[in-house]
């Protein structure tokens, strides 16, 4: 199983929000990142910015 680590960048700055995750799912209202044992968290207006499946990150940023 490929789980992934979940990253919010912002001001050049990168946060982990997330480790593990087993989901992500773009809504309406943004992406919703889901791992086996945390509730399902929602980051608000956000896009994917990289996904790098090598290094395990997926980096999303929600500036406009």
């Amino acid at each position: 199983m490929c789980q992934m680590n979940v990253l919010l960048e912002h001001d050049g700055e990168q946060e982990k929000i997330m480790d593990n995750v087993a989901r992500l799912e773009v809504t309406g209202e943004g992406i919703l990142i889901s791992a086996l044992f945390e509730e399902p968290k929602l980051v608000k207006s956000a896009w994917i910015k990289i996904i790098d499946v090598q290094g395990g990150t997926i980096t999303l940023n929600n500036k406009v």
